[in-house]
């Protein structure tokens, strides 16, 4: 479901100040020297049935931020609020009941299922560790999981090798609906796939997320992907996020120099059209050694001395559109 959110409901979501930082280098006694500043500073928040599309290059901090968000790393800095409760506050057991509403849909559909269990092994783990049912219901539940994600049941004694790309991915889907969850971080689950397959795993997410009124944080690098499914975005740059917008407002009016940089590469698909491209020049710097101010000056053909002086705040411009940007 891709439609505008609503405004007045309260967040499923809400990310505040959220940073991971990994040592990068350790003195002769174990201290810290340096940091890889993953995630370095998220606020955002996301609506219930609503898609929010998270974006960026490879490297910015994306897909750390979703398994951060999960708990499946912990967190440096920060607050995560998950309908109502205080996600890293919770105890051992209170996540793991946590884990039933909350799960995630990996990138690599060859490395993501174990080789050695069989599909229904795959599905049904998390239902027999909750303890959701007898064996034969544990095993109808499956069949019904496979037929839902677009597969046979007749699928259910086979074994990850015996699938394609896009058919295991479709595995990964039905193991992620397995507890019944209403938010799914999904973590660039088509990146891996044939640009048709994309298209079939990307219609199958909006008709589950419509069927099941689920909400999904879907992280990729391909904008097109995202435009597709999302209905706000956020853009994020070195652990931070640079813009973030409605679908409408981010592709009609992209205000970070970053973003409009991003949109100029999208290819289009008719030759008598040249479009102009805003090529940025130089490298992505290295998370552990970033630049002052604002991250994103060494690269920016509109930086001003007090982009190296002062780090620009996420500030809304207009409703609905957030933009971290001195020159905005």
């Amino acid at each position: 479901m891709n439609g505008e959110s609503n405004e007045s409901s309260a967040p499923l979501l809400k990310v505040e100040g959220l940073k991971k930082y990994f040592t990068a280098q350790k003195s002769f006694f174990g201290r810290p020297l340096s940091w890889v500043k993953a995630v370095d500073g998220l606020d955002f928040e996301i609506k219930k049935g609503e898609t929010f599309g998270m974006v960026g290059e490879s490297g910015c901090g994306k897909s750390t931020a979703g398994r951060v968000i999960l708990r499946l790393q912990e967190a440096t800095e920060g607050k995560v609020t998950f309908d109502g409760k205080d996600v890293f506050s919770l105890s051992n057991a209170e996540m793991k009941k946590m884990r039933t509403q909350m799960q995630i849909i990996f990138q690599d559909p060859y490395s993501s299922l174990n080789p050695k269990m069989s599909v229904l092994k795959l599905i049904a783990c998390g239902m027999k560790e909750h303890h959701m049912g007898t064996s034969a219901e544990i095993e109808k539940r499956v069949g019904d999981l496979l037929e839902h994600c677009g597969l046979s049941r007749r699928y259910i004694r086979r074994y990850p090798h015996e699938f394609s790309g896009g058919q295991r991915q479709r595995i990964g889907i039905a193991r992620a609906l397995a507890l019944n969850p209403k938010f799914i971080v999904c973590d660039e689950p088509v990146s891996a796939l044939d640009v048709s397959v994309q298209a079939q795993v990307i219609n199958l997410l909006t008709e589950l997320q419509a069927q099941d009124q689920l909400t999904y944080l879907f992280i990729s690098h391909d904008l097109s992907v995202v435009k597709h499914i999302s209905s706000r975005i956020g853009v994020i740059y070195l652990g931070q996020l640079a813009e973030v917008a409605e679908k409408r407002l981010l592709f009609g009016n992209p205000l970070h120099p970053y973003t409009q940089s991003l949109l100029s590469a999208i290819p289009i698909p008719d030759p008598t059209i040249k479009a102009k491209r805003a090529i940025l020049e130089g490298d992505i710097p290295s998370p552990t050694n970033a630049p002052s101010g604002c991250k994103f000056r060494t690269r920016c053909p509109q930086a001003r001395p007090v982009c190296a002086e002062e780090a620009p705040s996420l500030r809304q411009i207009e409703p609905g559109h957030q933009v971290a940007c001195h020159m905005v």
